[in-house]
């Protein structure tokens, strides 16, 4: 299935966040966007210095005319425009959305990444509204402050807001200070899931909310559970972070373009990196970087990892004393490893090692084809293609 999102948010010129942002998003994950523009903003990455809301009455036009026809599998809202679309909005999905089953994620976009406003007053008012009819709101700090009425620790305010509205809220601790950060997906009765990263030190931040918002409504349109499609989400951003392309003197777009093998949002397995055996290691790290590959982990003399053009990773590994006949092992990463072993054992798969974490940062469990090749289900969060002993290139 492909799904169908649909997209209710403003236009951003620059091309960093809005609609621009998760048309990309949700291409790159393998779903089909719609939309509907709620504003048309002149805006780079200094900031917004322009803002034309689309008339109510066209925004509702653009949805009907999509869900008449294209249909959706889940609806993504951003930048509204105005209070009274806000209502528009929240009437048409307390009609629609029940009837049909359809996720609803809600990002209460206040301010851009520049600081300027996007929501007056009266669009802030409404939001409760759509909060009540959707299924994920997607706060992030400021935002959650201003949606709870004031400050105070984060995950209970979130709890508040989620059992006043009864919708998930997803706390985010971006604009937190200090060296890590906690994202947590929150309920009416409390705390969900939990995820806590480093912060990646970059100013290519625009677009980070309209990013995760529509990496979570794919997720929830392929019916993922929505702790599972939160955490998809959040990968997905940190990694269009780490590759955005430095583009403009501000908050730069993020790079969605580069994020193709690096999470394995599918039920099947994803074929994305593969380790050969090797004899000398200088010998084959030269000949791999000769074929034109980029070394991204050199731990000489046993162990050696490439990243190729499509995102895919090959690695190479000096065995002491060589082990004959040389085998090459086979990795497929997974969306949740654990699940996926459960799975696999029911259906008369024989684990010979069930997960467990390894000392270069990945989570792994190994069994065999019936020829014996070698194989390695595994989670490697972001440390397959950025491990905090990559090298470093100019």
């Amino acid at each position: 299935m492909t799904p169908r999102v649909l997209v209710v948010a403003g236009s951003d010129s620059g091309g960093g966040a809005g609609i621009q942002a998760d048309l990309k998003t949700i291409a790159m994950l393998g779903g089909h966007a719609t939309c509907a523009v709620t504003a048309v903003t002149a805006q780079n990455t200094m900031g917004v210095s322009g803002v034309h809301a689309i008339p109510t009455g066209m925004v509702m036009a653009q949805i009907d005319a999509v869900a008449s026809d294209i249909g959706l599998d889940a609806v993504k809202i951003g930048m509204i425009g105005s209070a009274e679309t806000a209502h528009a909005m929240a009437k048409w999905l307390e009609r629609a959305a029940p009837a049909r089953g359809i996720p609803v994620v809600f990002d209460p976009v206040m301010v851009a990444s520049s600081g300027s406003v996007l929501a007056d007053g009266g669009t802030v008012e409404a939001f409760g509204r759509l909060m009540r009819a959707a299924t994920v709101v997607t706060p992030n700090l400021p935002e959650l402050f201003a949606l709870a009425g004031r400050e105070g620790e984060p995950e209970a305010l979130a709890t508040e807001l989620a059992a006043t509205h009864g919708c998930l809220v997803l706390a985010k601790g971006g604009h937190g200070a200090g060296e890590w950060l906690t994202d947590a997906l929150v309920g009416p009765d409390g705390v969900v899931a939990r995820w806590t990263g480093a912060r990646i030190d970059t100013p290519h931040t625009h677009g980070t909310g309209c990013t995760l918002a529509s990496a979570l409504a794919v997720g929830l349109a392929r019916g993922f559970a929505p702790e599972l499609a939160a955490a998809g989400a959040r990968g997905f951003v940190r990694f269009a972070m780490r590759d955005a392309p430095g583009f403009g003197a501000g908050h730069g777009p993020l790079g969605q373009q580069a994020v193709r093998l690096d999470l394995a949002l599918d039920e099947r397995p994803m074929l994305n990196q593969i380790t050969l055996p090797a004899s000398d290691y200088a010998a084959s790290v030269g000949f791999y970087r000769a074929l034109g590959l980029q070394q991204i982990v050199d731990t000489p003399p046993r162990y050696a990892r490439f990243d190729g053009a499509g995102g895919m990773t090959l690695s190479v590994e000096v065995s002491a004393p060589p082990v004959l006949p040389a085998t090459a092992q086979l990795f497929l990463q997974c969306c949740d490893l654990d699940a996926t072993v459960e799975r696999l054992e029911k259906a008369g798969v024989t684990i010979a090692l069930m997960p467990e974490n390894r000392s270069y940062l990945w989570r792994v469990a190994e069994l065999a084809d019936p020829h014996g090749n070698p194989i390695r289900l595994y989670d490697p969060a972001e440390n397959r293609r950025f491990p905090p002993w990559r090298v470093m290139t100019t």
